[in-house]
């Protein structure tokens, strides 16, 4: 008897598993794929790239920094004493790129179309390679005196000036379309044959 109710349940899980095949075939029960899910798929595998650096520029560059010593004399014009210039040579590097895990991932299964909202590039990075820096005596006595200190402040003061004027001439602006192509090609290349992308 506990063989026959065994067999009878295998039986009955067994006609209701072709019954809900047939049925979903003939869509009397209709099937749909989670499209939030998809999205959070495609979503999540491009958040794992998080911070994506896209354009990267290197430079050299050449500073002449002076400092001079003067005093006054009795209400005289001042008298220069001592003067040092030193050339300071250096290379360094500027990132941009935009942060993967603010983006935001919309499908439209009508026309197969993938929209992806994506924050504006801006500047990830922006180094200076001290073991290359090298700092040159061009004039010097032993009266002028030339602080260590000068040369990293010089160097931080023009690496600001170089970063506004890349920004300027459209280096986020290129940085932005190279997301675009990078991101276009990596949703073609999962099967989406529409990509939308946008900034925001």
């Amino acid at each position: 008897m506990k063989k026959f109710k065994r067999s009878l349940m295998g039986l009955v899980i067994i006609a209701g598993v072709v019954f809900f095949f047939i049925l979903s075939k003939t869509e009397l029960i209709e099937t749909s794929t989670n499209q939030s899910s998809e999205a959070a798929l495609v979503q999540d595998q491009l958040v794992e790239l998080s911070d994506w650096t896209t354009l990267k520029y290197e430079y050299s560059n050449v500073i002449v920094s002076r400092t001079d010593k003067s005093l006054s004399l009795l209400g005289l014009t001042e008298l220069e004493y001592a003067e040092a210039i030193k050339l300071i040579e250096y290379t360094g590097y500027l990132k941009a790129g935009t942060d993967l895990a603010q983006l935001e991932v919309m499908l439209d299964e009508e026309s197969e179309t993938v929209t992806v909202r994506v924050p504006k590039s801006r500047v990830l990075d922006h180094v200076v390679e001290t073991e290359n820096t090298r700092v040159e005596d061009i004039k010097g006595n032993i009266f002028s005196d030339y602080p260590s200190q000068l040369v990293f402040d010089e160097i931080n003061a023009h690496k600001k000036e170089l970063e506004a004027e890349k920004i300027s001439q459209g280096f986020l602006e290129e940085a932005d379309e190279r997301v675009a192509e990078l991101l276009t090609s990596f949703l073609k290349s999962n099967g989406f044959s529409e990509v939308e992308i946008e900034f925001y």
